[in-house]
């Protein structure tokens, strides 16, 4: 991860980064979770950490308002990556997913609504672009018609793919496989 990904993430409060990185104020030797609502620091005094313990090993003491020193269970988190690893693994097969999803014996609607929360996105639009990211894939290494990419990329029309791929890449397919 780049330091100006970092630094955006610091000044955004962004949660998703928290335990990515920390970050320390090399003035105030204080270091703090990504998401920490205290006054954003000048960009030149602060460094980044890995790790907790590298932090408190550089000489930086943890923030008293976001407690980087401990480890924070959340569940809505644990079960937003459970759904996004099911996902990740079957996001050509609607009834896989599903299957999946009843496993974990939550109701559809609360997992929707954890995983938007915590991914900041629809999980209709994340499995289209998982299937986009693999037709690109498919496009660009095989020689498989653009109708077999769609449906193997779960895809349940062939108009579905070119727009769903169209709405992500700015192109059709098949323009992007020649280019």
């Amino acid at each position: 991860m780049k330091k100006e990904e970092k630094w955006k993430a610091v000044i955004e409060y962004d949660s998703t980064y928290d335990g990515k990185f920390f970050y320390g104020v090399k003035t105030t030797k204080i270091f703090c979770r990504p998401s920490c609502k205290s006054k954003n620091p000048v960009k030149e005094n602060v460094i980044f950490f890995s790790t907790a313990q590298g932090a408190i090993e550089g000489g930086f003491r943890p923030c008293k308002r976001c407690r980087p020193d401990l480890i924070e269970y959340n569940p809505s988190i644990n079960i937003a990556n459970n759904i996004k690893d099911i996902y990740d693994k079957y996001y050509y097969d609607e009834e896989l997913i599903n299957s999946k999803i009843e496993e974990l014996h939550i109701a559809k609607s609360h997992l929707l609504r954890i995983f938007n929360k915590v991914f900041n996105l629809t999980p209709r639009v994340y499995i289209s672009k998982l299937r986009v990211k693999k037709a690109k894939e498919l496009l660009k290494t095989t020689n498989k018609s653009i109708i077999e990419i769609s449906y193997e990329c779960g895809f349940k029309s062939l108009s579905t793919f070119y727009d769903n791929f169209k709405k992500v890449e700015g192109i059709n397919p098949r323009s992007y496989r020649i280019k």
